[in-house]
């Protein structure tokens, strides 16, 4: 009986290190990817901006000619 026990806490203890080693990788992230994230936002941000003038070009130019005519 004492190496059945000896043998499952020896596997035991195998488990537990293994779940140690995981636990203790740094977890990073890729540079490229976040900098992928960053130009799309930048250009997610650029398109919002251009509309937003065109639309308020669009409404000034509207309503200038609206109270001329």
């Amino acid at each position: 009986m004492k190496k059945n026990d000896q043998a499952t806490s020896i596997f035991n203890s195998e488990i537990a290190s293994k779940k140690d080693l995981e636990i203790n990788k740094i977890k990073t992230t890729n540079v490229n990817i976040l900098l992928n994230r960053v130009r799309l936002d930048q250009k997610r941000t650029l398109k919002k901006r251009i509309v937003f003038s065109f639309i308020l070009v669009g409404l000034v130019s509207s309503l200038a000619f609206y109270f001329t005519v």
